[in-house]
Parts: structure tokens; sequence; C-alpha cells
């Protein structure tokens, strides 16, 4: 599962012309599209063909979009023009370093939770209802992230986050409980008033500037008074602010995600608030490069970082405590993007990659945890160390790499975050290096808190009459549903374990391929260039 583009070197050609990596864009967008209808027509029946057609499609999909990194990393972005009508007046997708970069992690990620999903199917022998409605509503989100990742244009990204979403409604609903039920409404209501200021946004920026082609705005946001410029930018990071769960707008993640089955939640926390991100990123390299919007960027990514850590600290349930560091985390990518500079994009791109990476695979542990023992509250848990050994190593190695423990890839990406602030200089981004320190020791204080009560001391039933007492206690004991760990879910979930491994042994070209992203997001020219050509 390890991404071998992450070992390629910039300058190396692929033998396959232009044009046809240029028509091989669509695919990561098309192709997942088709194969959710083929399934909806199948419907439960041909279990073992739509399982083969839902890996399959994820398979070809990261072989794809490794091939258009490689090509865009060596040949510079390549365009598609949908339908045939060229940029401005069509709307288009771009692959350059930065969309097809996130779209193999993205792709990695998803085949690996798509195999999860279908081997935890199977082992509970519940055929139907995943293989009818759970895997469509995967592919169409996962059409979704890819086409808001590969978009040239605002009212297609609109699109995009309307089919993710669509996609994530299901997901989140399944299987009808209270809890999912009152979740997915808090969750929807949220979805509702982002995608209506979105359609405000983007009303606004079509009246000022005529155009909703992100290559012809980089071009026309330079002529616009600043104070129509000001208010397209913060109604747009207002939009994307609610999507990647930034303070004071992420309330609704903690008790929207932990609901939802653990295939579900796993790529929701892993991947869609970095659907937001990956919008802050692209907007404020191409369309607002160094604007006034920084500061206050800077003072966001500072109070999401410690309300999120401090949130977590407070947790008893494992599922609430890494939403609440998802939160804090999204704090040190947004950081790198408040510092406008080579070295902070390339950071937060960093970031990006590896916490993608280990918060999913850090929900799918969960999910084996509460499959195991029926709960996920420290305070019903304990001896998972004794009881499941490879539980307990799938959670510690990527609970250590979220903290950011030396050598591993969250240190990494927390130094580069560090040495970017310290280089930027000023009061606030010395200040906001500080804070991501105190996040990263009160983050591994909170996973070392659920490390010591879950897997390292004495079972619940060993401590009855001791300790259980001055437990907080629901009166119910969990249930365990099975006493061994089929390795058809512990597969998928050892590849995410071990392609966050990946990115500490590949840190060097894997940063140097960031750092290349970074400067091509803050040249913008290649970026324009390719797709509006002489039509500039």
């Amino acid at each position: 599962m390890i991404p071998a583009t992450l070992l390629v070197p910039a300058g190396i050609v692929i033998p396959v012309s232009r044009a046809v990596l240029e028509g091989l864009v669509c695919v990561p967008v098309l192709l997942p599209l088709l194969a959710a209808g083929v399934k909806l027509a199948i419907g439960g029946r041909l279990r073992r063909l739509q399982s083969l057609l839902s890996i399959g499609t994820m398979s070809v999909t990261l072989t794809v979009s490794a091939l258009l990194l490689i090509a865009a990393d060596s040949g510079g972005p390549l365009v598609t023009d949908l339908g045939g009508w060229p940029a401005p007046v069509g709307i288009c997708l771009v692959a350059d370093r930065l969309s097809t970069l996130v779209l193999v992690v993205s792709s990695a990620v998803t085949l690996c939770v798509m195999v999860y999903s279908i081997a935890n199917a199977y082992d509970e022998q519940e055929h139907d209802a995943p293989m009818a409605i759970f895997h469509p509503a995967f592919l169409v989100m996962v059409a979704g992230v890819a086409d808001a990742f590969l978009t040239g244009d605002l009212f297609n990204l609109f699109v995009g986050f309307e089919l993710l979403l669509s996609g994530s409604y299901v997901l989140l609903t399944f299987g009808g409980t209270e809890a999912r039920i009152r979740a997915g409404a808090t969750y929807t209501l949220m979805a509702l008033a982002s995608s209506m200021l979105f359609l405000i946004a983007l009303a606004i920026t079509y009246a000022a500037t005529g155009t909703l082609s992100l290559a012809q705005l980089a071009t026309r946001f330079t002529t616009l008074p600043e104070q129509v410029k000001l208010l397209v930018e913060l109604t747009l990071l207002l939009v994307f602010a609610i999507k990647a769960a930034l303070f004071p707008l992420s309330a609704w993640l903690p008790d929207s995600y932990p609901t939802a089955p653990a295939s579900a939640t796993a790529v929701f926390a892993g991947l869609l608030t970095k659907v937001g991100v990956y919008a802050i990123i692209r907007l404020e390299a191409l369309l607002f490069p160094g604007g006034p919007v920084s500061t206050l960027l800077m003072w966001v990514a500072l109070a999401t970082m410690l309300t999120g850590v401090l949130g977590a600290v407070a947790q008893t349930d494992i599922k609430r405590m890494l939403s609440f560091t998802l939160v804090s985390h999204i704090g040190y990518m947004v950081f790198g993007v408040a510092l406008s500079t080579v070295a902070g994009m390339a950071g937060a791109i960093f970031y990006v990659v590896h916490h993608i990476t280990v918060q999913t695979s850090l929900f799918l542990v969960t999910g084996l945890i509460e499959r195991r023992t029926g709960t996920t509250s420290v305070n019903r848990l304990g001896g998972l160390m004794r009881t499941a050994p490879l539980i307990a190593v799938l959670f510690f190695v990527p609970a250590m790499n979220l903290s950011g423990i030396p050598p591993m890839s969250g240190f990494l990406g927390k130094l580069m975050l560090v040495q970017a602030g310290l280089a930027h200089g000023g009061p606030l981004p010395v200040a906001l290096v500080a804070a991501g320190l105190v996040t990263s020791l009160l983050t591994l204080y909170a996973v070392a808190k659920t490390w010591g009560k879950a897997f390292w001391r004495t079972s619940r039933e060993e401590r009855v009459g001791t300790v259980v007492e001055s437990e907080e206690d629901t009166g119910e004991e969990p249930t365990v549903t099975t006493t061994t760990l089929p390795a058809a879910l512990a597969g998928p979930v050892a590849a995410l374990v071990v392609l966050g491994l990946a990115y500490t042994v590949l840190a060097g070209p894997l940063s140097a391929l960031t750092w290349r992203t970074a400067g091509e997001l803050l040249e913008r020219e290649p970026y324009v260039s390719a797709v509006l050509g002489d039509r500039r």
C-alpha cells in the first residue's frame, strides 16, 4: 500500500503521452460513480462480484492517481477540459502536484477502508445491506473527494462537496440507530448551512469578477478593490472553516463522527475534513497569497490547536478523544498555510499527508476495539495488551505517530512547521510554535492516558469491587463479539499503520516533493498557464 510515487524523483518521465495522461485525469471521478451505479443496479445479489468491483475500482483509482502524480511532478500540471469546452468557458480538471499527491494518499486510504468494510461485513455475515447501500454511498463519496481535489472551477468545487456530502449522509446514519440519526441531523444541518454560504460566496465572486475559473480568478483578483477581494476571501474561508472544523466552527464534529460505523468514521476523520483544508490551501495560495487574512488564520489556528487538545484530554471515550485530537491537529495545517511561505506551505502539505493516514488507522483500530469488547469507553476497558496484543500494537504505533514521537512522520511534520514559524519571525508565529509544542505534549498525554487505561491496566473483571465503583458506569456490561481477530480485518489496518511508518522511512523524498509542491503553488504561474494557455 506504500505509494511508489514517493520514491520517484522529479524528472522521471513515464512512457505515456501527455494526451493519454490528460484523458486519465477524469478517471478518479468517473470510475467510482460508474461503479456505484452498477452496484446499485445489482442490489444485494452477486456479493462476491460486488466485492471485487469495489476493490478493483479503488485499485484502478490508486494506480491512475499514482501515474498522474509522476506526470505532474515531472512535466507540470495536466488539464482536461470537460465536454470539450476549454477554460474559462468550460469546467476543467487540473492534476498538479498538490491535487495528485493528496489524491494518491486518499486513494490508498479509501482502498484500505473498503477492504476493511468488506471483511467486516462477511465476517459478521451481513451481506445484503453493506453491499447494496453502504458501498455505493462510499463510492459516491470517493468520487466527490476526487472531484474536489481535481477541479479547476469554484462551482465544480461546490459540486464535489455536494457529492461527497450526499454519500456521507448515508454512511453516517447507516443502521438507523437513534444516536446515528441524531448525529446525522446535526451533520446535515451543518452541511446545509455551509452549502448555502458557499452558494452566496459563488454569487459574490461571479458578480465581482465574471468568472468562477480558478486560473482566471487568480489574474482578475489582482485588479479588484481590496474591500471586494476581502469580502470574497472571508466568505469562502467561512465555508471551508466549517467543513474543516476550525474553531469556533468545530463543535459539530465530536458529536457526529463517533456514532458512525468504524469504516465510515475512519474515512470521515481521516479524509473529509482534509478536503476543507485542501480548499483553504488552494485558494489562499492561488487567489489570496499573503493577504491581510493571514493574521486572522494564525489566531484561528492557535485557538483550534488549544481548544481541540484540551477537549481531547477531558474525554473518557476513545472515539471522542480522537475526534478532539482531529480538531486540534487541523490547527497545525492552517498554521502552515497562514505563514504564506514555501516552508510553511510545505509543512502544511506534509502534515496533511501524514494526518490522513494516521487518523484513519487510529479510528479503524478503535473499531477493532469496539468489535472485540463491545465498548470504546476507557473506564470499561482494560487488559487489552494481554488479551488482544495485535490490536494493542496497531493502536500504539499510530498513536505515538500522532503525538509526534521522534523520528516518526508526526514529529517531522511538526518540526517542519516549527522551523517555518521561527524563520518567519514575529510574536504571533512564535506563539503558534509554542502552542504547537504544548498541543503535541497534551496529545501525548491524552493517548498515553487512553493506552494506560484500555491496554495496560488489569481488565474490568479483575477490578470488580476495587476500582469500578469510582468509575463512570452505564450499568451495562460490554459484550465480547469475538475472541479472535480475522486476518482480513487486521490486514488493511496493518497496511495503513505501515504506510504511516513509510512516511518516516521516505521522509527525504516526501518532504522534497512537498517543497516542490509548495513552490509551484505559491509561484501560481504554472497552474494559470497550464489551464488558460494563450487564452489569458
